[in-house]
């Protein structure tokens, strides 16, 4: 009995902690009126070929606007709850203190890596044993407007990680 109270308790004492985070979706980060393809505008893909020097020339173009993405300002200082996919960046062992948060499968692994403000730094309260690349989580914590260069891509938020949950779909 006393174990399926503290057990009640803890639960409830998680879900309370949850709700006081803003829960946030991907869009939240992009201020309005960016217009992530505003490098593509006026150009005929479908003409280009991937060893075209004008497909490398546009490719480089479109990573540039993109690693310097706006931030939304607003959102400085938020404490929020976000779902994302892991990108590792820093370990030791099997312990996780560094990593990515994207909003799709695969991203900054494959050419070229999101916009900016698609790319959240994390950086957790204490090191994560479990988590593997690609791994779907929520992640709640403060959000700031620090840009980070990484060799994975270019992040414009870093979120101070409180706590780094499996994602379930809530």
């Amino acid at each position: 009995m006393r174990k399926a109270i503290l057990v009640t308790l803890l639960c409830l004492a998680a879900a309370i902690r949850a709700e006081s985070y803003r829960k946030l979706d991907w869009d939240a980060l992009v201020p309005k009126g960016w217009q992530p393809d505003a490098e593509l505008a006026n150009t005929n893909l479908g003409w280009l070929q991937d060893d075209d020097p004008k497909a490398r020339e546009l490719l480089a173009r479109l990573k540039r606007a993109w690693d310097a993405a706006p931030v939304e300002p607003a959102l400085k200082g938020a404490r929020v709850r976000l779902p994302g996919y892991v990108v590792p960046l820093e370990r030791k062992g099997d312990e996780l203190r560094e990593f990515l948060l994207v909003p799709y499968y695969g991203a900054c692994i494959h050419t070229p890596p999101p916009p900016a403000n698609q790319i959240v730094h994390v950086l957790p309260a204490k090191p994560l044993r479990g988590i593997q690349t690609m791994d779907a989580v929520w992640v709640s914590g403060t959000l700031d407007t620090v840009r980070v260069e990484t060799g994975m891509g270019a992040a414009g938020y870093r979120l101070k990680a409180d706590a780094v949950t499996a994602y379930g779909g809530r």
